[in-house]
């Protein structure tokens, strides 16, 4: 095993598909010179030259058709769409060109898109370019959806991103990279199957799913209230489509109670698409109403102060698992 940081686990995993399959390129903006805004794809350019890595005007609406036109003549092309707010310019593309040409041609026609770019609040960024859209996101069918939260889980993630023969985005939060979180990743190559999830900490009392940063929080939290005699099994989905129902009810099976932690508004949030599943499918196995740990219904603060204020933090959390554990 080696130690590398999330941002590194990006680049790693990128490179390496590259390296193995040469119909594997990069286009979006900013991706030559700078390898992206923070980095994550420094240096490809230099090895794979202008042919694989392309920068692009800024409009994002181009970017995801063409890149929807390279894939049904076989090529992998990866779009960095740089902050996932900027998906909505171009949603026309991804619902009606990217996420139903497979499902409308039988599937004779392959769509093997990853696309990338950052999400979440932290770094002060504002409401532009700090939401998750993780709930949204799950509307668009035909799309998958990958929500990695460690170094292991990007680089694994990105890589099954990219062989997967239908649409998946890959958003990776801003704080992760920013604050350098750092992970072990084997020195080997490896792949994580989407649909996948893992469990980050086992319990007994109650499940908490968590995505992101706030898996982070959720395993801190975890911690706090271990020391109150309340044993908390934290569940990292580490994909949302497809989501593995399976594991969640597992676990609630044991616990009888489920909190999940979303760092995006409550309304539409993928919180509540997984609390939909679990009160259908999983209700006999509940001792206590679901929680949801979520964000307000409001546009995210710019001001350091404010944006802490809105973001879903441990106190929360604690506060949402005490209470239904009382």
């Amino acid at each position: 095993m080696k130690e590398i940081t999330y941002l590194k686990a990006i680049n790693e995993a990128v490179d390496e598909e590259m390296a193995r399959d040469p119909t594997v390129f990069i286009m979006g903006e900013d991706v030559r010179a700078w390898g992206a805004p923070f980095g994550e794809f420094k240096g490809l350019f230099d090895k794979y030259g202008p042919k694989r890595v392309l920068d692009t005007p800024i409009d994002e609406r181009a970017i995801v058709g063409v890149a929807v036109g390279a894939a049904t003549t076989g090529m992998r092309p990866i779009v960095n769409i740089m902050f996932t707010e900027f998906l909505c310019v171009c949603m026309s593309e991804i619902l009606n060109a990217l996420c139903k040409t497979r499902y409308m041609t039988g599937g004779k026609v392959k769509l093997p898109v990853t696309i990338m770019g950052y999400c979440g609040a932290g770094q002060s960024a504002a409401g532009e370019h700090s939401s998750c859209l993780d709930g949204a996101l799950m509307r668009a069918t035909g799309l998958k959806i990958a929500v990695p939260s460690t170094p292991y889980d990007i680089k694994g993630l990105i890589k099954s991103a990219i062989r997967e023969d239908n649409p998946v985005i890959v958003p990776y939060h801003l704080n992760l990279i920013a604050n350098g979180l750092k992970g072990e990743v084997p020195e080997e190559e490896y792949t994580i199957p989407l649909g996948k999830a893992d469990i980050k900490r086992e319990g007994s009392d109650v499940t908490v799913v968590a995505t992101y940063l706030m898996l982070h929080r959720a395993l801190a939290a975890a911690t706090k209230l271990q020391e109150k005699g309340i044993s908390v099994e934290v569940i990292d989905p580490r994909t949302l489509v497809p989501l593995d129902k399976q594991a969640i009810i597992n676990s609630v099976k044991k616990t009888g109670k489920l909190v999940i932690m979303d760092e995006e508004p409550i309304t539409g949030s993928a919180a509540g698409e997984i609390s939909a599943i679990m009160a259908e499918e999983a209700f006999d196995l509940l001792d206590a109403p679901i929680k949801r740990v979520c964000a307000p219904d409001t546009p995210i603060p710019c001001t350091p102060p404010l944006e802490k204020l809105w973001m879903p933090d441990e106190e929360e959390l604690i506060k949402a698992v005490t209470e239904i554990c009382s």
